[in-house]
């Protein structure tokens, strides 16, 4: 393999356009060569937007390439796992958006077949990049709020357009899989600890069948952690931390500069000081693209976020979504 990385992009969804493929393009060890898309149009306007030398049809044919080494997949979530396998079975490295998989038993699946075929595959939460979670979970692990005991967290935007595809059940959409996989990913990496137990309360719009507001409870061992999510609120995002002597407080913890800046607010009771960090114009995508080639390159075992986290949060999510009504709020648990 050459020392650059040549990607393969299967479709040209608004993830891809907006920020993967442009944190390939600037990334030190990575340029993306080919783009395949059923809309030609819109397959060649996203190529000459990005300087992609090769425009295809068929997302076949871009696996099929000799010049391409990794492919990324921005493609609906119930089309992730069909794609992954297929491209881990053509030879290629592969990072999909997230979820990966609908439901964790296909991840199961896709760990074996990783396994089998050497290849390295991920899942893109660019989150677990960003340095701000490495500041959290240092700070939560030297003990600087006391014993953690609570967290908070919520993502939210309003989006009841009947043609997006975040709104078609078929395709994998709905609040939760979109956005409510953030404070669950977000809580397990700060924390470096699964959930014992899952509650929650999933309303589903009838019009789509999609969960459009969902409050959950994760209970660990010596603290509990609740988030809210919803696809027909305000946009919102936020995190805190809460221990028995001070809290932590990311004020845009999932898409710093769409949300607002990625500052942490840390707040010490013992010194009645509150610690402010600002991160700057951090691109966690850049350093998600970055971390995949140095792992395909050989120079670290494994992709930050591996398969196996990946399956962990699916589990929180299946559960979160087990059997919701069309037209009621339930209760899971």
């Amino acid at each position: 393999m050459t020392r650059t990385l040549r990607w393969g992009v299967l479709g040209a969804a608004k993830i891809a356009d907006n920020f993967v493929v442009p944190a390939i393009q600037r990334s030190t060890d990575s340029r993306v060569t080919a783009v395949a898309s059923r809309d030609a149009a819109r397959a060649d306007a996203f190529a000459t937007k990005h300087g992609i030398p090769h425009v295809l049809r068929r997302y076949e044919d871009v696996i099929a390439r000799d010049d391409i080494d990794a492919i990324y997949i921005p493609l609906p979530t119930a089309s992730h796992v069909e794609w992954v396998r297929k491209a881990l079975q053509g030879g290629k490295h592969v990072l999909c958006e997230k979820p990966v998989a609908m439901h964790a038993s296909e991840i199961e699946e896709l760990i074996a077949l990783r396994d089998e075929t050497g290849l390295v595959c991920g899942e893109a939460f660019m989150v677990a990049h960003h340095p701000q979670w490495a500041f959290v979970r240092d700070s939560l692990a030297r003990g600087a709020i006391g014993e953690l005991k609570l967290i908070e967290g919520c993502f939210t935007y309003f989006n009841d357009d009947p043609h997006a595809l975040k709104n078609n059940r078929e395709l994998g959409g709905g609040g939760v899989r979109d956005i409510g996989v953030y404070p669950v990913v977000t809580t397990r990496l700060a924390t470096g600890l699964e959930p014992v137990d899952v509650h929650a309360e999933v309303s589903i719009d009838p019009r789509f069948g999609t969960d459009r507001h969902a409050h959950c409870t994760m209970a660990f061992a010596d603290f509990t952690a609740r988030f809210y999510c919803g696809t027909q609120l305000g946009r919102r995002q936020q995190m805190v931390f809460h221990g028995t002597s001070g809290w932590i407080s990311v004020d845009a913890p999932f898409n710093p500069c769409v949300y607002g800046p990625a500052t942490v607010r840390l707040r010490d009771d013992r010194t009645a000081e509150t610690q402010v960090t600002e991160f700057g114009d951090v691109d966690q995508y850049q350093l998600m693209i970055e971390d995949f080639a140095r792992t395909v390159r050989g120079e670290t075992k494994d992709v930050t976020f591996s398969l196996e986290s990946s399956l962990c949060n699916q589990l929180v999510i299946d559960r979160i979504l087990a059997n919701p009504q069309q037209d009621a709020i339930q209760v899971q648990k």
